[in-house]
Order: structure tokens, then sequence, then C-alpha cells
């Protein structure tokens, strides 16, 4: 009887473990299932231009009978005819240009802004080719390589715009103004006239008009931490002391001047053994300025509009356009962004609050064959992309390219906005969640963190803090949830993550879990109470069985730890993208102290084939350094 009895009870201890362990297999399989991802929504597709034609794509505009015009970097001028058929016709209209990196249309005429001036062609003689090159305006140069000219823009009286690069003489880390409004905003008339209208732009390459305001973004480097998005109104200074030398001219719109900046902030103006200029490093501990502290002394500084934090959403972030109505489905009427060195394009929403704009951030749609520099709408509602990567570097490994990118009418699981609150943000999605999952506070997470202002090429992440989350209201529809988040803070940026959510009817994941909401005010009102909210928080971690049993990790298994730290940005496990792969890396044989040690302070130098350097990594978890670093050791057996 008692082996009998212990038979059974081995028996019905069998039954419940097996159980067990389908119940948890069905459940981790719904919890891991593949859920769509961003090329199921929004296809790539290319055009095919002529052979031989290199389309490095510096301007892109879509004339009124719905052709498209491309200047291009080495100086040609395209009209292409029924550019979204099958077999769009390429025209050229114009070549001899010198670097055109914008074109527009108006009134019949091409405006294009080369390296020196602004220049409209037309075609007086209707043969298909411009015969007629005007000089509208023409700005001084030193001949400096880096003194790329963007633009232009049509204001809506007709009037343009064009943003000037700065030089890079013998320090490429430090931008220069070697002449008059490079590192301005310059604003044009058909007569002639010119008038300086902003300064500040350290590579102001995404100039923009947007409801008839004019926004650029900038890229990162000498005084600029991380890409954002800027309104760009008369006399602003929007951050690099570089053009600042000329706010004497008698037509500066602004006084301001670089030793307003630098007695507030050492410019790290720094000399070798041998005399020469030496490149300024991040230092970890060192007392720092963010721009909220400078603003407060030099009203005229421009605060960015939503930052774009550097390595995730972007590291060379171009031109911005407006989703039109009734296109790119829940998303119309946002914004995209383009970024160069990434190959990819953003998503953002905008709000005023207080009188003040700011908003949110997330990826959208990457895998573009060259770096994204110029956007455009076709009359289908599809959008023109035209990119190039050369002697810039990009994640997209072909050195031009002209793509299309069209909506295939299918709805994404998304956020579709986030607003601020008073007491946190308000989340709507673009299909209703699962409730269960969404009233759980494990579901979130929100942590805050801002860049430093200084001379040095760049800004690792600072003030990194978690702002706890109180509580959760679920909208009895499912499409909205707002969140009671503890320690908001002003003027900085709000990374909210939300990896617990699914879908409500098939329990799929985000397609991008991961919002920036750069929090410029806090909105007046009352906040809720937490009585009237779900506080409930139950982890729904699911362990990680190989870490556990010593397993070799795999690259899936690293991936998301990669991800979250935005290592994948610049690097591939095996070929080259704006940083070295990692199986690259992996040779040098670095031992993981090392390794930790380059995340934190990176070394370009050892790397010298590489355009863009790495920024300081300091936000990355010893832990998740130690992972990644083991996982880049054991690429090298």
């Amino acid at each position: 009887m008692k082996i009998n009895k212990l038979n059974i009870s081995v028996a019905s201890f069998k039954c419940i473990a097996i159980s067990f362990v389908t119940v948890f297999c069905i459940q981790y399989m719904s919890f891991a299932q593949e859920s769509p991802k961003e090329e199921d929504f929004f296809k790539i597709n290319k055009l095919r231009s002529p052979e031989g034609t290199l389309l490095e794509v510096g301007g892109l505009c879509t004339m009124p009978d719905g052709n498209l015009a491309i200047s291009t970097r080495r100086g040609d001028v395209y009209i292409v005819e029924n550019p979204t058929s099958a077999k769009p016709y390429f025209r050229k209209f114009a070549s001899g240009l010198h670097e055109a990196l914008g074109i527009a249309y108006k009134n019949g005429s091409l405006y294009v802004a080369q390296r020196g001036e602004l220049t409209r062609l037309y075609d007086s003689n209707m043969d298909g080719k411009a015969d007629v090159f005007e000089t509208i305006y023409a700005w001084p140069l030193s001949g400096n390589y880096h003194e790329y000219s963007y633009g232009p823009k049509i204001a809506p009286d007709g009037s343009f715009f064009v943003t000037l690069n700065l030089g890079f003489g013998d320090v490429w880390w430090s931008g220069t103004s070697f002449v008059p409004w490079r590192g301005w905003t310059l604003h044009l008339f058909e007569d002639g006239r010119m008038e300086p209208w902003a300064t500040g732009m350290r590579s102001p390459c995404g100039i923009s008009m947007i409801d008839g305001e004019l926004y650029y973004t900038d890229n990162q480097g000498d005084w600029v931490g991380s890409g954002s998005i800027m309104k760009v109104n008369k006399g602003n200074f929007m951050g690099h002391p570089g053009g600042l030398v000329w706010t004497n001219m008698p037509n500066s719109p602004l006084k301001t001047t670089q030793q307003d900046i630098f007695s507030k902030i050492n410019p790290r103006i720094e000399f070798g053994p041998d005399g020469r200029r030496t490149k300024p490093e991040n230092i970890e501990n060192e007392k720092y300025k963010t721009l909220i502290d400078i603003k407060k002394d030099v009203p005229t500084l421009q605060m960015p509009a939503v930052w774009l934090p550097h390595g995730v959403l972007g590291i060379s972030n171009s031109e911005i356009v407006k989703i039109p109505k009734g296109v790119f489905g829940p998303f119309e009427e946002q914004l995209l962004v383009g970024d160069q060195g990434q190959s990819k394009i953003s998503r953002v929403f905008m709000e005023t609050v207080k009188g003040e704009l700011q908003g949110c951030a997330w990826d959208f749609r990457s895998g573009f064959q060259s770096g994204v520099l110029r956007m455009s709408w076709a009359n289908d509602g599809s959008l023109f992309v035209g990119e190039t990567n050369r002697g810039w570097g990009s994640a997209g490994e072909a050195n031009e390219g002209l793509q299309r990118l069209s909506w295939n009418t299918l709805v994404p699981f998304e956020m579709k906005t986030v607003k601020a609150m008073p007491d946190g943000f308000e989340i709507e999605f673009t299909k209703p969640v699962d409730k269960k999952k969404a009233a759980n506070l494990a579901s979130y997470n929100v942590e805050s963190f801002i860049y430093k202002y200084h001379g040095v090429y760049g800004s690792p992440t600072v003030e990194l803090k978690k702002c706890p989350v109180k509580g959760v209201r679920v909208s009895e529809d499912g499409l909205t949830v707002r969140i009671v988040v503890g320690d908001l803070r002003k003027h900085y940026i709000h990374k909210i993550t939300l990896d617990g959510i699914r879908e409500q009817d098939n329990a799929y994941s985000l397609v991008h879990s991961i919002a920036y909401y750069t929090l410029n005010n806090i909105p007046d009102g009352a906040s809720l109470s937490l009585k009237d909210l779900s506080t409930k928080n139950e982890s729904t971690f699911v362990a990680n069985t190989k870490e556990k049993v010593g397993e070799a990790i795999t690259y899936e298994d690293i991936k998301p730890t990669l991800i979250r730290n935005t290592c994948v940005a610049c690097h591939n496990p095996d070929k080259r993208l704006v940083g070295p792969a990692f199986a690259e890396i992996a040779k040098k044989k670095y031992t993981v102290s090392k390794i930790l040690q380059l995340i934190k302070n990176p070394q370009p130098q050892n790397w010298p084939d590489y355009s863009t350097p790495m920024a300081p990594m300091p936000q990355v978890s010893e832990k998740d350094a130690r992972k990644i670093a083991t996982w880049i050791n054991s690429l090298d057996k």
C-alpha cells in the first residue's frame, strides 16, 4: 500500500509538473511571440535611376505637376517625371553647380543653395534644360572644406531662408566662423536683399519650414550635446558660439558675444607640449552647466523644442517634414525627422504648453540604403527620401540613394501621442491595449536625463534619475492611459519605456516601446487622486535561463541589451556601420575592464578610419557593460 500510495503521489506530481510547464510555456510563448515590426507597415522602395547616374541627393522638392526635382552634391539637377510610376523618367535639368545641398520651387523656377550663393534656375526657351542661372544673393567663403550651405526654404511671403555651416580648420572638433555669417541663418529676398536672422548653428543641415515657421535640426558636436528640433526666430542664439563673432556687425539682430558665453563656461581651448591645439575630452566628475543654466543669463538662447537623443534617434539629424492630412494613417500632422548617420527616420509629436513648444520623439523607420538627408511628399501620399553618405558615413552601406516610403494601410500598434500632464503623462495608442497589463505599474518605466553644454565634442547623458510611476488610469476604450509620475523635471528629457504593454486583441508588443519626451514646461491643473488609480505592481520579468546555466550568449540574447543602450545605432555584429563591427572590436582583444573603460571614455584615435567619434556612454550600467564586453570577446574564437 505504501508503494502504491507513493506511485500515485509520484504520478500526480508528474501530472502537476507537466501541467505547470505546459501553462508556463504557453504563457511564455504568448509573451515572447513575434510582434510586427516597422517594416510590416511602412515599405521602402527604390526609384530606378538611369545607369551611371549618381544621386548623392542634396535637395528634393515635389513640384506642382507631381514631378520631382533633385539637386545633388555633385552639382547636377534632375527633373524626375512620373516619379511614383514603375518607370520614372530622369531628365538632367542643370549641371556644373557647386555642391547643391537644397532645392525649392517657386513660380516656374527652381532655387538652389550652392556652396556660395542662392541661385535661380529657369528654362526660358522651354527645351527642358535650365538656360538662365541668376544669382539671388552670394555670401562670403573662406574656402574651408566644411562650409556647407543648406536651403532654400520658402517663407509664406515668398522670401527665402538658408543656413550656413561653420568651418573646421586644423582642429576638426571645433567649429569656426572664418568669414561673416558662417553659423548663421540668412533671410533673403528676390531683389537681392539680405538680413541676418539668427546665429548659433553648428551644422544646420535640417533647415525646414513647418506651417509657415522656420525650424532646424543640428548635428551633435562641440557645444551641441545632442541633436534636437529648434524653432528659429529672428534674433535667436541657437547655442554654438562660433557665429557670435559677427554680432558686432551693424545689421546683426542680436548683440550676444562669445565672451558672454566663455565668461560662464571654459571653452576648453587647450594646447599640447608641441604648442598645437589638443582635443578636449569629457571630464567625468567636473562641475558643468546645461543649456537651461545659461538661458538664465543669456535670454537670446533658444532651447530645443524636442531633443533627439544622440545615438538613439540619430547622430546626424537632417530634414523635418510634416505628415499631411490623410497620409500615414494615425500619424497625420505629426513630424518626421531624417537622420543621415543612422540612415533612418524618427517621428515627433509636438504640443504647446505655457506658450512654449515641447513634445515626444520615437523611432519610426530604419533600413534605408544610405544616409537620409532630404524628404519630400509625393502627390500619392508616399514619401521621397534622398540619401548620401560620401565622406559623412552612414549605417546604410550605399554612397547614395533615392527611395520612396509607402504606408500599406495596416495600422501598427504604437504610441500615437504622449502629452504632458500636471502629474505625469497621458499616452494615446493607435489600438486598444490589454487593460490588465496596462493597469500594472510594472509595465512602465520612466527616467529623466539631460546633456552638458560645453566645448567638448558631444556630451554623455548626465543627471540620470528614476521617476517613480505611482499610479495609472486606463480609459474605458483602452486607447489611453494616464500615468502619475513622481520627480518630473522641467527642461529634462523623460525616457518613457512601455515594455509591458500589449495589444488587446493579439497580445502584440508595441512596435516601438520607448518614447523621449522633452518637458520644457509642466502644465497647470489638478493632479489625479491615487485612490482613483491602479497601483498594482506585479513583475512581468522572465529570466534569461541561458545566463543561469552558463550557456554561450548569442546575438539574439544580447540584442535587447544592445538596443536598450543604443549600441546597435552605430554597430553591427559583422558589418561596418557608423562605427566598427563588434567582430572587428573583438580582434583588438581588449579585456573586459578595458571595454568598460572605453564605453565611458571612448578613444577615437583607436579607430582613425571612422569619421564620427563615439560619444561617452557613462549611463550604461556596469552589469550591462560587462555583459556586452563578455559577448564581444566571445566573437574572437
